[in-house]
């Protein structure tokens, strides 16, 4: 089956590094301290610059997300506050409480502007529409409140549920609303009519947290039966639930991307979930009592959580603290590879160079010019001397690194090269064609040492086994072969994928072999017996890229749904999922000692990552 190319337009490689004592995943960057009894609810402005806290000291405190300084402290509520949200527009504050109003304020002023009233128990949750116009209050009056905030009156209230309504949340069209309430139940709301359109049960404790997927195509709840529900949010079906926790579930934020959920519980731990295969990546401990409430920073980069022990956390996401740009390509960076030593970077592009990066400065060591047209794959030899590349000039070109000049080009390939590999001992190369065939070359003299006959269709991927007797190739033919470098002939033919193969891997102990398809999957399969293993499932685009770790317990996958995925290849968990860029991923190389992945990516960067820090 014939696949339509990625598309790749790069003019510019980002760096992202993990600098040393940089913040890892999650760490705590602040402790806002201030408030004299717990801490019920948080949120932040679209600005991502200041945070909102309410208490059941009956304050709203405002902090500096930067700083951690707390700006204004807001009284006027007689009881203590259930709810805070901030209008999209960051100008306004909308507060609930237990005295059983509704308050806005100016943010900037910090005064009150308006308070609104009709409910008869406690409002313990706030939502706003994304146009600003209205906000929906929850409360334990077993009843919503639609209101108008320009005016201050209740357009609607809405009645259907038995017991307390202790959460709301609205479709990202601002459309429809959701509640969670005691009663176990979820109810969706219309919200220009008010009418309950359905009620969605399944939870055995009381509804407690409810979000939405910023697609607005996934509804999220968490209960006091200690589990997160995912909710197919068109035909109300129950598609996940997931367990962890050990008591209840208070407290749910979708980040912006849509790919990651954050927990709260009383158990007094955050959770960090991966929403497309349900996995736990990580836990946050660190409050001294129960979560409350928790949100995430416009930007994705930052987790806020409110506890009991009367704090609020800021909490690092990403160990990513510093960023360079490389200039220099003039086309789509479309290969990556690291040198053994881990001090030198080599890229291929669209604009038919490659270039020698140093991988600590980000300086530009050497340009090579002699391709006649895209480089498609770099191979750096063992002993860090040498570089290989293949093109869709139909050539392989040996490099010397250190001058940055072409020692040999090997010529006999009929189609472009796609991929390339080099034996362990350096000697020869083998090169993956469009024109369906393989080839094994001598470095030393440039002759082609055999054809490698079998498949039906482009060769996109290859790689040599750690003994230097094998090798595995992918195509867009759906199959991988397995091949006796010695003897040139094929040992086996693995069949699974449902597309083509783009990507192979081989893990360092020799012993199995990975595969990523445009069938989104991932196959791992045990390369004596050339058995299929199991299946790495969660990337919603192709996989195009792979990499294992040098202990084999890990893999690294590349897509074009625009992630990184960290595997753990004894249990098949997807083990943290790595966003920041904008576009399919289309090359990827770890460093010498696993410790960072280099991805480049049709969003015009390149970026490094940390895989030390456990996720």
């Amino acid at each position: 089956m014939r696949r339509n190319a990625v598309s790749l337009v790069l003019v510019a490689v980002t760096l992202a590094v993990a600098l040393p004592g940089a913040a890892g995943p999650t760490a705590c960057l602040l402790t806002l301290a201030g408030h004299s009894l717990p801490v019920s609810s948080v949120a932040v402005t679209p600005d991502g610059k200041r945070v909102v806290s309410g208490s059941l000291d009956k304050t709203i405190r405002v902090w500096n997300l930067d700083t951690g300084a707390c700006t204004q402290v807001l009284p006027g509520h007689k009881g203590s506050l259930g709810a805070v949200a901030v209008t999209p527009d960051g100008t306004k504050i909308l507060s609930g409480s237990y005295d059983k109003t509704v308050k806005i304020w100016d943010l900037a002023a910090g005064t009150c502007l308006s308070t609104l009233t009709g409910h008869t128990g406690v409002v313990l949750a706030l939502a706003v529409t994304p146009d600003g116009s209205k906000a929906v209050s929850a409360s334990y009056d077993q009843t919503l409140r639609v209101w108008d905030l320009a005016t201050g009156a209740c357009l609607q209230t809405l009645t259907g549920h038995v017991d307390c309504v202790p959460t709301v949340a609205l479709t990202p069209d601002g459309k429809q609303i959701i509640s969670g309430s005691y009663d176990q139940s979820i109810k969706i709301w219309d919200l220009a009519t008010g009418a309950c359109q359905k009620t969605l049960t399944g939870h055995t404790g009381a509804v407690l947290a409810v979000a939405v997927t910023p697609d607005g195509k996934t509804l999220v709840s968490g209960s006091y039966d200690q589990t997160i529900k995912l909710w197919d949010l068109h035909t109300g079906a129950c598609l996940k639930t997931l367990t962890g926790h050990t008591a209840q579930v208070y407290a749910l934020a979708v980040a912006p991307d849509g790919t990651r959920l954050v927990s709260g519980s009383y158990d007094q731990s955050i959770k960090i979930w991966d929403l497309a295969t349900g996995a736990c990546l990580k836990t946050i401990t660190g409050h001294t009592a129960q979560i409350n409430a928790v949100a995430i920073t416009p930007d994705g980069t930052r987790l806020l959580s409110a506890s009991s022990d009367k704090t609020v956390k800021i909490w690092s996401l990403f160990a990513y603290a510093h960023t360079q740009t490389l200039t220099g390509h003039a086309g789509a960076v479309t290969a990556v590879a690291v040198s053994p030593d881990g001090t030198r970077v080599v890229s291929g592009s669209a604009d038919w160079t490659l270039k020698v990066w140093n991988l600590s400065t980000g300086a530009c060591l050497h340009t090579l010019f002699g391709h006649a047209d895209q480089v498609n794959a770099v191979a750096v030899t063992p002993d860090g001397t040498r570089a290989v590349s293949g093109s869709s000039d139909k050539t392989l070109k040996i490099w010397n690194l250190a001058s940055g000049a072409c020692l040999r080009t090997l010529s006999g390939h009929t189609g472009p090269i796609q991929a390339v590999a080099l034996t362990p001992d350096g000697t020869r190369a083998l090169s993956a064609s469009a024109d369906n065939t393989l080839k094994l070359w001598n470095l030393s003299s440039g002759a082609c040492l055999k054809t490698l006959l079998g498949h039906t269709d482009s060769v996109y991927a290859v790689a040599i086994t750690p003994d230097g007797a094998r090798a595995v190739s992918g195509s867009w033919d759906d199959t991988l072969r397995v091949w006796d470098l010695t003897a040139g002939t094929c040992l086996g033919v693995l069949t699974g994928h449902s597309d083509g193969v783009q990507a192979v891997a081989v893990t360092p102990d020799g012993a199995r072999v990975l595969s990523g398809s445009f069938d989104k999957s991932i196959r791992v399969w045990d390369l004596t017996r050339g058995q299929y293993l199991q299946t790495l499932a969660g990337h919603t685009g192709g996989v195009l890229a792979l990499a294992v770790t040098p202990d084999s317990k890990r893999a690294v996958s590349a897509s074009a749904d625009k992630t990184l995925k960290v595997w753990d290849l004894a249990t098949g968990l997807c083990l943290q999922t790595l966003t920041g860029h904008t576009d399919a991923v289309t090359a990827l190389a770890l460093t010498p000692d696993g410790t960072h992945a280099l991805s480049g990516s049709a969003d015009h960067s390149l970026k490094l990552w940390d895989l030390a820090a456990p996720p």
